[in-house]
């Protein structure tokens, strides 16, 4: 947002560029777009992405986030959109040193090289600290109008958001669930179980309590919306498993490997059995059909 701010307070068109997968989503970019007065431009890279977070070049964070790769691959593909919306260069609202990982020098010099846009990349919240960019040898941008803030800190920001006058300040984290130490533990899991996972299976193990067993992968939901959740993502295959009048989640099974429909059965109804209350001695689950639709 300060770096929009910044740019378009010089005069220069500015194009906000969010991408989304299966691992974060363009809620926040969207939020601060629209308090900005800017339209968006969304770029859904799911299927790349989740090709790179299964086999990263230059390794992760301290959770499942190949964070290097992953800027490098937004980087990539704003530099196509760079070309294809008639921009002079791509800008960054990345600050020296934040993070230690993604944001050294070395870091964000190893991704201007690698995507191509050796010296095509402002970051003007930094820019007095960098190498000077091509734009400014062109005269397009002066350095005397950016800053020179590094660190952790947000307080240099803050006092930029003051003066912009920013109404809603988001938080400093940036929603990838590859950071969540649970998610990634879980993942690993999956990992380990099927090399060649698919997006549908990321999209369910954010869907409820996840849980592998006799190489199964099973879902339990933990609230009435996630119940819905595993009924709108189930797929050809899946066994989805219900309480039938006595509280207690949804459950959806799938195959990892080869198991049988009873052990799908089985190992579901312990589950959920194990998370629903009140469960009278007679009680009936109920295996819900799958739509000949589908």
């Amino acid at each position: 947002m300060l770096s929009a701010l910044i740019l378009r307070e010089r005069g220069i068109r500015v194009v906000p560029v969010c991408f989304f997968s299966y691992f974060f989503n363009c809620d926040k970019a969207h939020s601060a777009a629209r308090e900005l007065g800017l339209e968006l431009k969304k770029i859904d890279f799911s299927r790349e992405h989740l090709k790179m977070v299964k086999n990263p070049r230059y390794g992760r964070g301290s959770g499942m986030n190949p964070c290097v790769d992953c800027h490098l691959l937004m980087l990539k593909k704003s530099r196509q959109t760079m070309k294809k919306e008639g921009c002079d260069f791509v800008v960054t609202g990345e600050v020296l040193g934040q993070r230690p990982f993604s944001q050294n020098r070395g870091a964000l010099e190893l991704m201007e090289r690698k995507a191509g846009l050796k010296g095509m990349i402002v970051r003007p919240l930094s820019v007095k600290l960098l190498p000077e960019t091509i734009p400014e040898k062109k005269g397009l941008i002066k350095r005397e109008w950016f800053y020179d803030i590094m660190g952790k800190s947000r307080k240099p920001q803050l006092a930029l958001a003051k003066r912009f006058k920013i109404k809603n300040i988001p938080m400093p984290a940036g929603g990838c669930i590859l950071t969540d130490s649970v998610f990634s533990r879980r993942l690993r899991e999956l990992f380990q179980l099927k090399k060649n996972f698919s997006g549908s299976d990321i999209e369910l193990m954010k869907s409820g309590r996840v849980f592998f067993k006799n190489n199964l992968l099973i879902i339990v939901a933990r609230n009435e919306a996630e119940c819905k959740e595993l009924i709108k993502k189930r797929k050809k295959g899946d066994l989805v498993l219900e309480p039938s009048f006595f509280p207690g989640p949804t459950v959806l099974v799938r195959r990892i490997k080869k198991s049988s429909p009873q052990e799908m059965i089985d190992c579901g109804t312990e589950l959920l059995l194990e998370y629903s209350k009140n469960v009278p001695e007679d009680a009936v689950i109920r295996i819900l059909p799958f739509p000949k639709s589908c």
